[in-house]
């Protein structure tokens, strides 16, 4: 790498278009920044530097490898300087004056290993943990050959996406959410922030699981909360206000369908691509599971009035097995019926059998399932006996065994 001498006044504006480390070189040269003395210490310390660089990334025994690392070397102090002078010329020529070439193409180094562990996006899931390890020195590779432009534009891209995981784990942390929950859990920062701004507004505490996430979207709907009152949290940081802001926004943009009665909860966080992974909830299966049984024994005790007995349960699969609505007590006139309509049509014990299994709570399902096989078998000849023509043998084994009136 040939230096600049003291007396080169000359042509400095040819270098305006080359790297930042050597106009720097210039600058300080022709402004008295740096000595002679100075340079020749670069001069020296230069060669050492490519062969360093060169054994890093490959072999520092071909010439195609120094000549890379030739450049490598002038990109990685050129980064440095202008990122810690900010484009200050006199500045950066101080930095040279003051420290060695190798600590400044490290300081290089270091700012482009900084943002190669940088996340790249917001997705949990998607970001390494860790600093830089040798499976990075690939990309460092790269890097070291980009411009500072490119550095500068990638660096910007990744502080956001930092600041808004940053915000995402505030937030959690603020619901009892650890680091290592949310790395397990896989969701967008974008995510998480929306589903607390949202248990912001409705005063909740934790993080929800699915049914409570459900419950919280049914209360903004019945009470027909208005946009305006979505604000960001009074002791949120500062240095958060602004992404949490952006993320605020893009809530608000999705409220009229949050509020929309006419669309089911889970069919439009689970069903509606634009809406999948768009907010966070805690995955309980044991949770959704107890609620779907919850909601089941709701439903079968609204049908059966609360009765449980093995009437109730036989005269409901006598009408379901029969091709009739479904029944937990039956006048004499509407038993007789149902008798006729079994000889004459038949019965299909087995729909009886179905429904339980889709209706009945978990926990009674196998008993009502057996009451009603040992009915049928013990029962059927009775039923569909056609010497029984006044109908009084089935009769009273309805009496007998079922709800009739």
């Amino acid at each position: 790498m040939t230096l600049p001498q003291p007396e080169s006044t000359q042509g400095v504006s040819l270098f305006d278009a080359r790297p930042f480390f050597e106009k720097t070189l210039i600058h300080g040269v022709q402004h008295g920044l740096i000595d002679p003395a100075r340079l020749a210490a670069m001069a020296e310390e230069a060669p050492k530097g490519m062969v360093q660089i060169a054994r890093y990334f490959g072999s520092e025994y071909l010439r195609p490898e120094l000549e890379k690392a030739r450049d490598r070397l002038v990109n990685l102090i050129s980064l440095h300087l202008q990122d810690a002078s900010r484009g200050d010329l006199r500045v950066a020529a101080g930095l040279l004056r003051d420290h060695s070439l190798l600590s400044r193409s490290k300081a290089g180094s270091d700012l482009l290993k900084a943002l190669i562990v940088m996340p790249q996006n917001t997705h949990f899931g998607m970001n390494e943990r860790g600093g830089f390890s040798d499976r990075h020195i690939p990309q460092l590779a790269r890097w070291s050959l980009a411009s500072f432009a490119d550095y500068q534009a990638e660096f910007l891209a990744r502080q956001r996406a930092v600041q808004v995981v940053e915000a995402a784990l505030w937030f959690a942390d603020q619901l009892g959410l650890s680091a290592d929950d949310l790395q397990d859990a896989e969701p967008d920062a974008e995510a998480v922030i929306r589903t607390a701004l949202l248990l912001n507004l409705t005063r909740r505490k934790e993080l929800p699981d699915w049914v409570t996430f459900e419950k919280m979207i049914v209360g903004l709907r019945k009470q027909q909360i208005e946009a305006t009152q979505l604000t960001l949290p009074k002791n949120l940081p500062e240095a958060y206000r602004t992404v949490v802001e952006s993320v605020r926004q893009s809530v608000l943009a999705d409220w009229p369908r949050l509020l929309d009665a006419r669309l089911p909860a889970r069919k439009l966080f689970d069903q509606t691509p634009a809406f999948m992974g768009r907010y966070f909830w805690l995955e309980d299966a044991l949770s959704e599971v107890g609620q779907h049984d919850r909601n089941r024994s709701s439903a079968w005790d609204k049908l059966t009035q609360g009765h449980s007995d093995d009437g109730t349960v036989l005269t409901l699969c006598l009408c379901v097995a029969a091709g009739s609505a479904p029944k937990t007590l039956l006048t004499d006139k509407t038993a007789a019926t149902l008798v006729r309509k079994i000889r004459k049509h038949g019965w299909q014990p087995e729909l009886a059998t179905q429904y339980l299994q889709a209706h009945a709570p978990e926990q009674h399902q196998d008993d009502f399932i057996g009451l009603w096989q040992e009915f049928v078998h013990e029962a059927q000849t009775t039923l569909l006996s056609d010497r029984d023509t006044k109908l009084q043998d089935a009769l009273a084994l309805l009496r007998r065994e079922s709800n009739v009136a």
